[in-house]
């Protein structure tokens, strides 16, 4: 349905931030699903929850651009469709903070791209994309005008491209515990045990219906944060987009657990989708930005008022 992370998300950067000639060239083949995409950000050499740590360069040379660096759980690189990689780096050494990051296109064919292996999840390839990839940059060579925006603009581009990402995760997330919920049921209502069906056992009632109840909860919250990107944006809808983020994944991560537990050894074996389905709900407890990161940044937004007022009596 060409509707797959990494390629969403970087059809949105290019729809948003892209140069006509940008668009035409790599959004236009992506929107028809021609061509996939790969986005490298991630690094295996520091801590990426915080960007600042970011160390690939990005280095002006005549009407070039040099890249180096290493990038790890590069999402759709593997692909033998990727084409383009969108890759964020460090560039200048007087600008400060996420002031130094920017966002360049570089194509698969470059010459000192390296795929060096494919990343697991849990042992799964976690993707049609083939999975996530390791990419050294070295010493590879790009016009200026690959750079997306312009130097310094990086950080933002990626804030604006993870606001709807995580959105875009929820709602696969919710997905998956409704599937995950309904093999629950499924399951409960064709096994016996101890005399009767599972789905009379008083604590298999219990984890059904508290599914449905924590499910529901997910579901209202994200659709308040698409309507609130809808009609106020991204930066309007920031409490919203880390409050799902936190709870979506928790959510399905639950219900999930208790689809294996009323489906025993099969419940983790390959003969059922609820394994990688558990996998994939719990890698999102760190991807785009961890959990820890979503509640500090939500707690310090929360506090800003009421240290804004001052001491009550």
């Amino acid at each position: 349905m060409n509707c797959a992370a990494p390629d969403t998300g970087n059809m949105e950067v290019l729809a948003e931030f892209g140069s006509p000639e940008q668009q035409e060239r790599w959004l236009r083949p992506l929107l028809d699903g021609e061509i996939r995409s790969a986005f490298c950000m991630t690094e295996p050499a520091v801590a990426s929850s915080d960007a600042s740590n970011i160390a690939t360069t990005i280095t002006a040379e005549g009407d070039s651009y040099l890249i180096n660096g290493r990038k790890w759980w590069s999402s759709g690189a593997l692909s033998p469709d990727c084409k383009i990689l969108i890759v964020m780096g460090v560039t200048g050494e007087a600008a400060d903070g996420h002031g130094r990051h920017s966002m360049i296109l570089v194509p698969r064919d470059t010459p000192g791209v390296q795929v060096k292996r494919g990343l697991t999840v849990f042992g799964y390839t976690d993707g049609p994309h083939g999975g996530h990839a390791e990419v050294d940059f070295t010493d590879v060579r790009v016009p200026k005008e690959n750079m997306i925006a312009g130097e310094g603009e990086g950080f933002a581009i990626a804030q604006a491209r993870l606001g709807p990402g995580r959105i875009h995760h929820c709602m696969r997330q919710i997905g998956a515990a409704e599937r995950a919920l309904d093999l629950l049921c499924s399951r409960a209502a064709t096994r016996t045990a101890f005399g009767k069906a599972l789905a009379d056992q008083g604590v298999v009632q219990d984890w059904i219906a508290e599914s449905r109840v924590r499910i529901e909860q997910a579901r209202l919250l994200v659709l308040k944060t698409a309507w609130l990107m809808d009609t106020v944006g991204n930066k309007g809808a920031h409490t919203e987009i880390q409050a799902i983020k936190i709870v979506t994944p928790a959510m399905a991560e639950w219900v999930i657990d208790k689809a294996i537990q009323v489906h025993g050894g099969g419940g983790v074996s390959q003969a059922f989708p609820l394994a990688h389905m558990w996998a994939s709900a719990r890698s999102l407890r760190f991807a785009d930005g961890p959990d820890e990161v979503h509640k500090r940044s939500l707690a310090r937004r929360e506090l800003r008022k009421p240290r804004a007022q001052g001491p009550r009596d």
